[in-house]
């Protein structure tokens, strides 16, 4: 590592070292006898990956600039020439046309640096009365209540999907499991209903989490506040947050509301990956449930009979990625003293990843669903596996008068017999039944027939085809209720 020595401080030609040395540098430099080291220089640039905040960057200045203004710190000329130098620069962004200098740092920088070469020392004021960690702070909160939004989005475009498929699978006969072993009859329609209530809570989580996000901690400067006559509720509504931060020790420094976001990605991605773990198993030859399209599959490099589910065992790996997210985030805050450190320049890499897999996975399952492809007789053939009518006849027995556990006593001797027999339960004789227990007469086959077992379940939240179809009429009237706008709602 190169070595550059120091300065003598007490020189008269100290000073004008510096001034020169500073000249175009950063701005927090005068303080320093020495350049910042080059290993030095990459090791603390963040802007390689925090540029993305650049337009919420954009947005907090403006509304800084305008209440520095209003509150008489900025003329309202000063204040105009900030805004159009910040819409020049927000322009040279979209256009891919702006230079990212990792020399100076981060976002937030090379934006202000960028204002000043543009339009001179009016540029420099824009600072006052705030600092980069009010500044970070509030850009994060601004950028992460819109990526919720954005997710909540593609939740609610997942969860019609999974509706659509859910009404034409209604009466579509399948194996319902527990310990991945046969138990009982169900529906795929009202399978599916299944993961549209774990996605539905997904998207009210995330819609708590938002009101801990959506507060704005701009005037807490470093972590102080500041001497300035700023108006805090003022710049808020120009933001639409619908309330400020209390504390502006706690304001600068905390990121339990990034925590929160990525617990909550992590459980729509335990979602997702439950999900994918089933379409693995239906799709192989061992289940043959269904097939996807082939749009959303891969094959192999050496076996060519392959299809591969590749995407639902990505998004099913993926999960594990935001678990990592969190994790890092609550040990990257654990030791931490109050207020801001360095350490939390490292809450950007885990954060936006989070944001950016649970996208991608939803993305990814909203082309997959419509691609189910459903082997309805696979389905009903593993479902007369198994004994899944076995509960069926001991509920039988019990309208019968015998007592439940009596009856499930009985019942287990039956599907004994029928696994000597090698017989389903619905193929046993009227004697064969009746040596187990005379309560048992001929309309015992009701019960005992799929379609039986499944339509008697008609109570709210049942398999019946009929309550199926309820429950997705009154999914989507539950969905419909849901909105999602930007800002302050």
């Amino acid at each position: 590592m190169r070595v550059i020595p120091r300065q003598h401080n007490a020189s008269a030609q100290y000073t004008a070292d510096m001034t020169t040395k500073n000249k175009n540098t950063k701005p927090w430099s005068g303080r320093f006898t020495m350049p910042t080291a080059e290993f030095v220089e990459c090791f603390t640039e963040s802007v390689s990956y925090d540029q993305r905040l650049a337009m919420v960057d954009i947005k907090g200045s403006m509304a800084h600039a305008e209440m520095l203004a209003h509150t008489g710190v900025l003329s309202k000329q000063e204040a105009k020439q900030i805004a159009q130098g910040l819409k020049a620069i927000e322009k040279q962004i979209e256009q891919g046309k702006f230079k990212w200098d990792p020399a100076l740092e981060d976002v937030h920088m090379n934006i202000e640096s960028a204002l000043t070469a543009q339009i001179g020392d009016v540029g420099k004021k824009l600072h006052t009365g705030r600092s980069r960690n009010d500044q970070v702070a509030t850009d994060i909160r601004l950028y992460l209540r819109d990526e919720i939004q954005a997710i909540r989005r593609l939740l609610t475009e997942v969860m019609s999907t999974l509706l659509d498929t859910a009404e034409k699978e209604a009466e579509t006969i399948m194996p319902g499991f527990t310990h991945l072993q046969t138990a009982q009859p169900i529906t795929f329609g009202h399978h599916l209903l299944a993961w549209f209530e774990m996605l539905y809570r997904d998207s009210l989580r995330l819609e708590d989490c938002r009101k801990r996000v959506n507060v704005m901690p701009l005037g807490a400067g470093a972590l102080a506040g500041t001497s300035y006559p700023i108006d805090r509720a003022y710049t808020a509504k120009l933001l639409d947050f619908p309330t400020i931060t209390e504390n502006s020790l706690d304001a600068v420094s905390d990121r339990d509301f990034a925590i929160e976001f990525c617990h909550c990605a992590a459980v729509i991605m335990m979602h997702l990956s439950r999900f994918s773990e089933e379409l693995v198993l239906w799709m192989s030859q061992q289940f043959a449930f269904i097939d996807l399209d082939d749009a959303w599959c891969t094959g192999s490099s050496i076996m060519p009979q392959k299809k591969n589910p590749d995407i639902p065992e990505l998004v099913r790996g993926k999960s594990g990625r935001v678990y990592g997210h969190l994790m890092a985030l609550l040990t990257l805050m654990k030791s931490q003293p109050l207020a801001y450190n360095r350490d939390n320049q490292e809450d950007k890499l885990a954060l936006f990843d989070a944001i950016d897999t649970v996208k991608q996975s939803l993305q990814a399952y909203l082309g997959i669903i419509p691609g189910i492809k459903v082997r309805a007789e696979n389905m009903r053939a593993a479902a007369n596996q198994g004994y899944a009518t076995a509960t069926d006849l001991a509920d039988y027995l019990v309208r019968k008068q015998v007592p439940f556990r009596d009856a499930h006593a009985v019942v287990g001797q039956v599907v004994h017999y029928a696994i000597e027999q090698n017989k389903p339960l619905s193929k046993l004789s009227i004697k064969e039944l009746q040596q187990f227990s005379k309560q048992i007469n001929q309309d015992v086959f009701a019960c005992l027939s799929l379609e039986g077992s499944i339509s008697a379940r008609t109570h709210v939240g049942g398999t019946a085809p009929k309550q199926v179809q309820k429950a997705i009429k009154q999914a989507h009237k539950r969905l419909a209720k849901i909105t999602i706008k930007d800002g302050a709602a």
